[in-house]
């Protein structure tokens, strides 16, 4: 009798063993700096101001403040973005810090984001993204029937309120954005600009001037002439269209170029045929 107690012990010990090894893993909070680190572990305690935090494997606490913090994904699925920029007013940040929409909500509404502006293949001026943003808006607002499109203003307000800047808005989803912008779909784009052929023309006058005496014998000979040459720069534009659900999924990305060079580097052409041809657009 006293051998079989050293083989049960033995047995309840190999079976708690193979438990602790096919337990799953306890889910970690994930917390994305707004410098792109990204760190995982356990979130302890959250303030007004900071949260404590557990690095996984460790048991050591550590304060990180909310100002450093992008957004979290919680260990739930939920996610939470905390980013403000420096400028907001308390109030303000109180008001935003956990700004989302419920889904009905969102139903049938459009955001426009300022566009991407590439020339020669390197970043452009952030206005033309802007003028586009406000052309696209605009196009909607007019073709849009049964949709509700957001101003670009508060588009670019709430944007900015929760660090969604241009540059950095790889680092979201469009599910995160549509949350924030209370919308259910979003439009994106991106204007390419490439130099082509330049143009030369010229152009020329010329005047000669014949007076006579009375004899009819040549007196004097004047001649006047004129040459211009001006050079133009031609340009090949297209335009990227992409629009987004509050689902992640996308339901159209298209890309259109002007039919002909232009000089003065026109993306309205491309614009409007991409617009007519998206699922949103309404005659």
């Amino acid at each position: 009798m006293k051998k079989i107690y050293p083989i049960i012990f033995a047995l309840f010990l190999a079976i708690n063993l193979s438990n602790a090894q096919t337990r799953p893993a306890a889910k970690e909070d994930v917390i994305i700096k707004t410098n792109g680190e990204e760190i995982k572990g356990k979130i302890i305690k959250i303030s007004d101001e900071a949260l404590q935090f557990v690095f996984s494997g460790e048991s050591l606490e550590y304060t990180i403040k909310k100002s450093e913090i992008l957004r979290i994904v919680h260990s739930s699925g939920r996610v939470e973005i905390l980013a403000q920029t420096a400028q907001t007013a308390p109030e303000t940040q109180n008001q935003n810090s956990s700004i989302s929409a419920s889904q009905a909500d969102h139903h049938n509404k459009i955001a426009v984001l300022p566009f991407g502006f590439l020339v020669d293949q390197q970043p452009g001026s952030e206005e033309i993204g802007y003028k586009a943003q406000e052309d696209t808006y605009a196009f909607l607002m007019q073709h849009s029937a049964g949709y509700t499109v957001l101003d670009t203003h508060t588009t670019n307000s709430l944007l900015i309120k929760n660090g969604i800047t241009r540059d950095k808005m790889r680092g979201f989803t469009m599910k995160e954005i549509c949350d924030v912008l209370g919308v259910e779909y979003l439009v994106d784009g991106t204007i390419t600009q490439n130099k082509a052929a330049m143009t030369t023309s010229s152009s020329g006058y010329s005047d000669t001037n014949v007076k006579r005496n009375g004899n009819d014998k040549v007196k004097n000979v004047n001649n006047y002439g004129t040459n211009n040459s001006y050079t133009m720069q031609r340009y090949d534009v297209s335009v990227s269209l992409a629009i987004y659900m509050d689902t992640n999924a996308s339901i159209y990305n298209q890309s259109h170029k002007a039919f002909l060079t232009s000089t003065d580097a026109s993306y309205n052409s491309p614009l409007e045929y991409l617009i007519k041809r998206c699922p949103l657009y309404r005659k």
